[in-house]
C-alpha cells in the first residue's frame, strides 16, 4: 500500500475550475492505475477518470471533455483539472491507486478526500 493525500478542493462558482492534486508516499508509476472518485451526499461512489502507467485515460460520462487527468511519476503525483465546473459535481474527491491481484483490479489504497463544492 501506499499512503495518498489529496489536495485542491473548495467552493467555486458554476463554470470555474480547479486542480486536485494527490500525492503518494511511494510508487504510484509501474504497474498501477490511478483513479478519481467521487461521492456526493446519499449516492453511491463513482470513478471519474482513471489513467493508466501507460498514460491510457479514461473518463466517466458525465465529465468527458471538462476533467482531465494527469500523472507526473517523477513526483508521484496525480492531477484531475476540473473545467466548467457544475453544480452536480459537488462531491467529496478521493484518489486512489489501482492494480491487478489474481486477474482482479482493485484499489489498494485510497486517499482521505477533498470536498468539491461548485454553488453561486
Amino acid at each position: 500500500q501506499v499512503q495518498l493525500v489529496e489536495s485542491g478542493g473548495g467552493l467555486v462558482q458554476p463554470g470555474g475550475s480547479l486542480r486536485l492534486s494527490c500525492a503518494a508516499s511511494g510508487d504510484i508509476s509501474s504497474r498501477y492505475t490511478m483513479d478519481w472518485y467521487r461521492q456526493a451526499p446519499g449516492k453511491q461512489r463513482e470513478l471519474v477518470a482513471a489513467i493508466t502507467s501507460m498514460d491510457y485515460t479514461r473518463y466517466a460520462d458525465s465529465v468527458k471533455g471538462r476533467f482531465t487527468i494527469s500523472r507526473d511519476n517523477a513526483k508521484n503525483t496525480v492531477y484531475l483539472q476540473m473545467n466548467s465546473l457544475k453544480p452536480e459535481d459537488t462531491a467529496v474527491y478521493y484518489c486512489a491507486r489501482g492494480t491487478v491481484v489474481g486477474g482482479r483490479y482493485e484499489n489498494d489504497s485510497w486517499g482521505q478526500g477533498t470536498q468539491v463544492t461548485v454553488s453561486s
